[in-house]
């Protein structure tokens, strides 16, 4: 039964529920009192906003001011694939389930968004059903219906147009030989994979049994699009909205502002409270200078969510106001660099090894930010917030700093005793990796492995450059930097995207340098263990065949100095979005 709640609505109701559980205080509450929904300053504590809502408050009101250090990869919910962008689109768009709002363990856990409850599961796995909440509309007024959703699932299987999109659902599901797409095959009927069996009923057809499918649904590919208002590549111009807010304005590649959007129906959505009237978003802004915005309360909310930058983390640690504004999260993200096979010499399994011996882990580190902001040296792929992870390290090093001798062995072995050129890539509008970009060139000099580095825009690096195979081979690019946080946290939703070489296409990659048909065929058994102990264990083989491959360099397990926003209520870390729960906040 659904029905309008007096007063607030669903969602504010929802989120009193919220700060309730949380002991109504802002964050730690053995170090701060506990702030009224009426206001009331918190006050700042180190890790406030990890266990607790930190600043609750119901009101309504204000402009929230939101900064991003880039441009986005897209708005288009078919076609973006960062954090960020999950977390942040769900202003303005609604999936099938999302993950619970708020902190603690729970935030892991998948509930219903759209649909009235989590997928039903039949034919051993291989069929899914979602239904529908009654009373949902776009913004403009139309109903939203399933066919929109399954619509939107279609569209998104083009990758040539929307090459930054996930494609487990290209994968999973049972789509007809010759789709290619609802623009390049708009005859072609895809109900083998997805339909609307009517106006409220969406099911999937998986090619096999796939245990995790709430997981996927809760990506922005089932956000609905309707199919007369779809304008393609350019649907990233304007969203037609179906969550609490709308593009009032989009100036794409400089700033956009969302305002409210009255046909959403807070009775239908529980989850978003919907506090501020407006949201205005910068877009490209250098990212030591986003950092002192952030500082001096010019912005309330860094969007890439990533922590501060190097130059911030000078001014905030040593400065106890200023650090206990911060939170400092272990994520379920690995930063690391791709070491790809595509060009000799590094088509050689010695010539791979080589750079693993001669990083210097400790540097690397210190380019992320060190032990508390970057985060823990890694030894293997899979972080320690996944179930099931081990940790093992195969490229053992004196004191993390590189082994000049075995890496010069494993030149010998490959074939170039007196070292190799190659290039290096990275995103120039990111101060870290920038940082180890020029800390792995420095290690790898030691061994006469020459290293030529090259920035990109983050906003096209996977479609444009480091992630667009024709480039890579043809400019030579040995080395990429990158990092992946799990889409659900076990091994298939960290593994699997940035590891599996079928996911590979000719742009849009997140795997880069793992080829291995061992590993592929470790990914399906893995994936079709329906024993969850075994199931893990397996992942374990993932991994380590991986990092037998010498095809990924871990750099470290990431853990992020996040800063809170002043003058910004309802901030919660949550751990499905691995960042701030940025649909509770709000502004005093």
């Amino acid at each position: 039964m659904r029905r309008k709640h007096a007063l607030a609505g669903a969602a504010t109701a929802a989120l009193a529920l919220v700060l309730s559980a949380c002991g109504g205080g802002g964050g730690n509450t053995s170090q701060q009192p506990a702030q009224s929904a009426s206001g009331g300053a918190a006050q700042p504590a180190f890790n406030a906003a990890l266990t607790s809502v930190y600043n609750p408050s119901t009101k309504k009101g204000g402009t929230l001011k939101a900064a991003h250090s880039s441009d986005w990869d897209s708005l288009d919910p078919g076609d973006t694939y960062y954090g960020y962008s999950f977390n942040f689109g769900r202003f303005y768009w609604r999936t099938l389930t999302m993950y619970k709002p708020g902190p603690g363990p729970e935030g892991n856990t998948v509930i219903p968004d759209l649909a009235e409850g989590l997928g039903e599961a039949s034919d051993g796995g291989k069929t899914w059903t979602y239904k529908l909440k009654s009373g949902l509309k776009f913004e403009d007024g139309t109903p939203i219906t399933a066919k929109d959703v399954a619509y939107a699932v279609a569209r998104s299987f083009d990758k040539e147009t929307f090459a930054h999109g996930p494609s487990y659902l290209n994968e999973l599901l049972d789509w007809p030989k010759d789709f290619k797409g609802v623009y390049k095959s708009p005859d072609v009927d895809y109900k083998s994979a997805v339909e609307a069996t009517d106006d409220s009923t969406v099911v999937f057809h998986l090619k096999k049994p796939f245990a995790s499918m709430d997981y996927i649904v809760q990506m922005p590919m089932t956000a609905p699009v309707p199919k007369d208002k779809d304008t393609g590549a350019k649907y990233k111009e304007h969203v037609v909205s179906s969550g609490p807010y709308k593009f009032e304005t989009n100036e794409i590649g400089k700033r956009f502002t969302l305002v409210r959007n009255d046909q959403w129906d807070p009775a239908t959505d529980p989850n978003r409270p919907a506090l501020p009237d407006r949201i205005e978003v910068q877009l490209n802004v250098n990212a030591d200078d986003l950092d002192n915005q952030l500082i001096s309360g010019d912005i309330h909310l860094d969007i890439p969510g990533t922590g501060l930058q190097p130059a911030a983390l000078g001014k905030v640690l040593p400065d106890p106001a200023l650090k206990a504004r911060t939170d400092n999260p272990t994520i379920p993200r690995l930063w690391y660099v791709s070491v790809i096979p595509d060009n000799a010499p590094l088509d050689n399994l010695d010539c791979r090894k080589a750079v693993m011996f001669a990083a210097d882990r400790v540097a690397n580190q210190t380019a992320y930010g060190g032990p508390l902001a970057g985060g823990d040296i890694a030894t293997n792929v899979m972080p320690p917030p996944i179930v099931g992870q081990e940790k093992f390290d195969l490229y053992a090093s004196p004191e993390n700093k590189g082994d000049v001798e075995k890496a010069k062995q494993a030149l010998a072995a490959c074939g170039q005793p007196n070292g190799f050129e190659t290039t290096m890539a990275f995103r120039s509008d990111r101060p870290r990796e920038k940082a180890l970009a020029e800390a792995m060139q420095q290690a790898l000099a030691k061994v006469n492995i020459k290293l030529d580095l090259k920035g990109f825009p983050a906003s096209s690096y996977f479609s444009d450059y480091a992630g667009n195979t024709d480039y890579v081979k043809s400019n030579k690019i040995g080395l990429a930097t990158h990092g992946w946080g799990s889409d659900w946290p076990d091994g298939y939703g960290f593994m699997q995207a940035i590891v599996d070489s079928r996911t590979i296409r000719k742009a849009g990659n997140y795997n880069l340098s793992v080829k291995s048909p061992e590993v592929d065929k470790l990914i399906d058994q893995a994936s079709a263990e329906l024993d969850d102990t075994a199931r893990a264990k397996l992942w374990v083989e993932v991994d380590k065949k991986v990092m037998e491959d010498a095809s990924l360099l871990p750099v470290v397990w990431a853990k992020s100095l996040l800063m809170r926003g002043q003058g910004v209520t309802n901030l919660a870390y949550n751990e499905g979005q691995s960042m701030y729960d940025y649909i509770l906040l709000g502004v005093e």
